[in-house]
């Protein structure tokens, strides 16, 4: 229900009431101003656009702990959103209204952290912290449009990956304990990520198919304890076929470290998963270090396997589903320079295209001139 009325000072009054039978009330100095507003009020309503106006008073601060509290974060994206919006957002916006934080004011915000020194990449997944705060504010009617659209970011260097090669993964195995060595043919030869690495159990190997499946990967929690969860991605749960190498070494450490089904294919020493950190301190780095590799990291071995199923010809396809990524484009926006260059086909697939007609071509000419 919607009226006007004038008022004893002059000016017209508009007024509604909302779904809640809330009322709500402007003053206009003239009656066409009023009705203006009026419309407008109505047509976001009919559209399913109306935000109510008192709702936008709610502080930065206070909406982003509520996002924050019931957002079913994985415990390690938990604690970065916390960081991002304590260290980074609540000191620039923390108190104030939602409504009046405009898309200049996050503009600036950006700008300021890159030039503060933050890496670009840094300055992204704050800001992508930010966005999802905004965007549910916007999803729950509290505002009506979000601040973070059409914002420009900082680009951020493209790194070209360094897969090991097969004899620097070789030394590497060789170098670590006994209980790891197959870890790192596993990881050269599957491309797991390192968390779904240490989630791997004995009942997630088929050795008769030769297949390997990918159901859930450990994550290290505050204070060195550990947490198996789901895969990365809904795409990151596949089966991997397993080459002989492979076999081989899992066969060898099952030998050497007996392990039950329900158990993990690899366990820290104290028993259980592997903590992240801990293999890392003890393990790894010393190893790579006798190995003659002092800046590899777990997740090099993931590359190397990519590398080697690009040199052996597989498809971007193939590529992104042993892998799990979401879809082709991330592969190839990681390993688009290991693939072969397309110019020689290019070349190789126009002339193979035109040599047959002119090979056919001379032949004929031949034939006429023996006549």
């Amino acid at each position: 229900m919607a009226n006007i009325a004038k008022r004893p000072n002059g000016k017209w009054r508009a007024r509604y009431r909302d779904d809640a039978g809330k009322e709500h009330a402007r003053h206009f100095p003239r009656k066409v101003d009023a009705q203006r507003w009026l419309d407008e009020v109505s047509a976001s309503v009919l559209t399913g656009q109306y935000v109510d106006p008192q709702a936008g008073r709610v502080t930065f601060r206070a909406y982003g702990e509520q996002w924050r509290l019931a957002k079913p974060h994985r415990p390690t994206t938990q604690v970065k959103a916390e960081q991002h919006l304590r260290v980074h957002a609540y000191p620039a916006f923390g108190d104030k209204p939602l409504a009046r934080i405009r898309r200049s004011d996050v503009q600036s915000w950006v700008t300021g952290l890159e030039k503060s020194g933050l890496r670009a990449s840094t300055v992204r997944t704050t800001f992508n912290t930010i966005r999802a705060v905004f965007r549910a504010a916007v999803a729950d009617r509290v505002i009506a449009v979000s601040p973070c659209t059409d914002v420009d970011l900082p680009e951020v260097p493209r790194r070209r990956v360094v897969p090991l090669t097969v004899d620097q993964v070789q030394a590497l195995a060789a170098a670590m304990p006994d209980r790891y060595r197959a870890l790192v043919i596993l990881g050269a030869g599957t491309g797991l990520r390192p968390g779904e690495l240490f989630g791997l159990q004995v009942r997630h190997v088929d050795f008769f198919k030769r297949q390997l499946h990918v159901e859930q990967q450990v994550q290290q929690t505050k204070g060195g304890g550990t947490r198996v969860c789901p895969p990365k991605t809904k795409e990151s749960e596949r089966v991997i076929p397993l080459p002989d190498v492979v076999l081989h070494a899992l066969v060898a450490h099952l030998r050497d470290f007996p392990a039950g089904a329900d158990d993990f294919l690899f366990q820290d020493p104290k028993g259980g998963a592997v903590v992240s950190t801990r293999l890392m301190d003890s393990s790894w780095r010393p190893a790579r270090k006798l190995a003659g590799l002092p800046s590899v990291t777990m997740h090099q071995l993931r590359h190397t396997y990519a590398s080697l199923l690009i040199a052996a010809g597989e498809s971007v396809k193939v590529v992104c589903e042993r892998l799990g990524h979401t879809n082709a484009a991330m592969t190839l926006n990681v390993y688009s320079h290991l693939f072969p260059d397309s110019e020689d086909k290019t070349r190789k697939a126009i002339d193979g295209a035109f040599s047959a007609p002119l090979q056919d071509h001379a032949d004929s000419e031949r034939t006429d001139d023996a006549r």
